[in-house]
């Protein structure tokens, strides 16, 4: 390995000994922070598995992380920051995106052997960052201490030893057991491995630091390498989760609107409601398998990567029933993406693409009909919102689905670059599109609400609080943790 300290000029990858350790938000605040000192820097994440994507303006799929941290860097998304995105569409295998395009379905077995040729697209986009900037910071998936796992890794240390990066690990200790979780994560690493590990970091630390100041020293002692900062537990932080749902609400006295996201099995892109997660006026309740819906003004169809099936599982959950009697009481109901084609007519997938071929009636109260063919639209778009008794309103955000539907009228509620899109149906009680983040702009999110029974509408500006809840990561990293010692090439820059 060529010398540690130097070539975190180059790049430093984040690991982590467990799935959701705080690698993505960890890799978003070091992107901001060298950012901000006028440092060119990039995140990547060789290998992401996540139904949260995004599409880049070049029309290619990446992880909705990557985009996150992207926006922390200030540049611009690029499929080359995450090569490879696996999509689960089943328990045991999922759709393999490579530089931003699918190239096939996959079981666990099959992509396991498919290991050894993916790797040279992953060393081929990272080769092309490391042109463009002056660092790059990598985020790891899930624990490089997974034994079964080891055999052409791609994601964690077999990526750091190909590309020659040293490496940071971070730990939860919310999760409680954090000395095992850092001792035995490194245990479990090569010789060669640990050498290449800088040091540690401890995440979500609340209490008192003096009464953990002693497992740090025996943790140094007994590794020989420093805990590079203790972060303390972000209370209240917004940022986009990568792939587990997030319920956390802000706190207000007056939740005005009720508003129902059901859970389905391969819910994808619900990253879509967190601005109404963070909207003081709405109460968003995501509602799981076994459970009835709860009174609401707004049912919202989340997309899904598995279309058919995941109908019939709304269907066995008594879910369309329900849906049938908001409707009746004088409810509103919206679809987006896979929710959209579920309040159709038909959805057929001849080719087999989500599963198995065939048709299955829709819900039935938008008159479209949808198939799902072999191509997926991925874009980037833009256009005007225009929701009953209202004025046109700007709105923009992307596309992605492999369903063409069939039934769209000229006047559309959306008018897009590309044509119309979307439907209402059933007086105008029911809506659905193909936009995701359309709740990102105020003025969409304000006429969407109104339209749902919100009269008064306060909707908070959502970049804003994106970009806060990155500042505040930010803030965090340079007032906890030692860049210099990650960083001495730049050690003027990080003066604590």
């Amino acid at each position: 390995m060529t010398d540690t300290l130097q070539s975190t000029t180059r790049a430093l990858m984040v690991q982590g000994t467990t799935s959701d350790a705080g690698k993505s938000v960890l890799v978003a605040g070091l992107c901001r922070v060298l950012a901000r000192q006028g440092i060119r820097v990039a995140p990547f994440k060789s290998q992401n598995m996540a139904l949260n994507s995004a599409v880049t303006k070049d029309g290619g799929e990446i992880g909705r992380a990557q985009a996150v941290q992207a926006q922390a860097c200030g540049i611009e998304p690029s499929v080359h920051m995450n090569p490879v995105l696996l999509k689960p569409n089943t328990d045991v295998g999922a759709q393999v995106i490579v530089q931003g395009h699918a190239l096939a379905d996959m079981d666990a077995v099959g992509f396991h052997n498919y290991k050894k040729v993916v790797m040279a697209p992953i060393m081929e986009s990272f080769a092309l960052l490391q042109q463009q900037y002056q660092t790059i910071v990598i985020e790891g998936a899930g624990s490089p201490a997974e034994i079964n796992l080891r055999e052409n890794d791609v994601a964690n240390m077999g990526f750091a030893e190909k590309a020659d990066v040293p490496v940071i690990i971070i730990a939860d200790i919310d999760r409680g057991g954090v000395f095992a979780h850092i001792y035995g994560t490194l245990a479990l690493l090569s010789e060669s491995e640990q050498a290449r590990v800088k040091g540690f970091v401890i995440n979500r630390f609340r209490g008192d630091i003096k009464l953990l100041e002693s497992g740090l020293e025996w943790l140094e002692q007994k590794t020989g390498k420093p805990v590079l900062g203790v972060l303390p537990y972000l209370h209240g932080l917004m940022l986009e989760a990568e792939d587990a749902i997030n319920c956390q609400q802000v706190d207000a006295a007056d939740h005005q609107l009720k508003v129902v996201v059901p859970v389905l099995t391969r819910v994808s892109n619900h990253t879509d409601f967190d601005p109404l997660r963070m909207h003081p006026q709405v109460n968003l309740q995501f509602v799981g398998k076994g459970q009835p819906f709860p009174a609401a003004d707004l049912i919202i169809i989340p997309g899904t990567k598995s279309v058919r099936s995941d109908l019939a599982f709304l269907r066995e959950q008594g879910w369309d029933k329900q849906i049938q009697r908001h409707l009746r009481l004088g409810g509103k109901v919206m679809g987006i993406c896979g929710g959209y084609q579920m309040l159709g007519e038909t959805i057929a997938d001849p080719h087999a693409i989500e599963g198995g071929a065939g048709v299955s009636q829709g819900l039935g109260y938008l008159s479209i009909a949808t198939t799902i063919e072999k191509n997926k639209c991925l874009q980037q778009t833009e256009g005007t919102l225009t929701m009953p008794n209202q004025m046109p309103v700007t709105v923009k955000g992307y596309e992605i689905h492999a369903g063409v539907t069939q039934g769209v009228s000229a006047n559309a509620p959306l008018q897009l670059t590309d044509g119309p899109d979307g439907q209402l149906g059933c007086d105008d009680q029911v809506f659905g599109t193909y936009l995701h983040g359309i709740f990102e702009q105020q003025g969409a999110c304000d006429a969407i609400l109104r339209w749902a029974g919100l009269e008064a509408t306060q909707t908070p500006d959502f970049d804003e609080i994106r970009q806060q809840g990155i500042d505040c990561i930010a803030d965090t990293i340079e007032e906890y943790m030692d860049l210099a010692a990650i960083w001495p090439q730049w050690a003027d820059k990080f003066k604590r």
